[in-house]
């Protein structure tokens, strides 16, 4: 993937981690999802007080783009951390996220796990989720 998508979709993610919602684990992150047809859906991750309700960043940008009738994505940059942070951690996605990865994309999609701009980390989703269960498992 070529470095100027990557970087964007990175600058992009950290804006979203601006504007998380995020009163009780005070850990904020963003997600920056680009679709094949070359659109990017962003996300922040959304608390609530009874926990189950909240949901991830990456989550947020799958569903803004699904509920557009997208469905082909290409790659997702992560960026979080603690919302009094100087300097980020790499940041995961949950196994329900990758779950949602899962559902919607192909082996050749790309996952960047950032810090910043300059220090990222890039991943394809068998290697975030090998032996995934999807939907040729269900559809045969």
């Amino acid at each position: 993937m070529d470095e100027k998508i990557i970087k964007e979709l990175i600058s992009k993610a950290a804006g979203m981690r601006k504007i998380s919602y995020t009163p009780y684990s005070k850990f904020n992150v963003g997600a920056a999802l680009l679709a094949k047809n070359g659109q990017v859906y962003t996300g922040c991750n959304i608390e609530n007080a009874s926990y189950t309700p909240t949901i991830c960043a990456e989550r947020t940008a799958f569903f803004k783009a699904i509920s557009e009738n997208v469905r082909e994505f290409t790659a997702i940059a992560i960026i979080g951390g603690a919302s009094d942070a100087e300097e980020l951690e790499y940041c995961f996605p949950c196994g329900v996220c990758r779950q949602v990865m899962s559902e919607f994309c192909d082996d050749d999609f790309i996952i960047i796990i950032a810090k910043s701009e300059d220090e990222y980390k890039v991943y394809t989703l068998p290697q975030m989720l090998p032996e995934r269960f999807g939907p040729k498992d269900v559809l045969g």
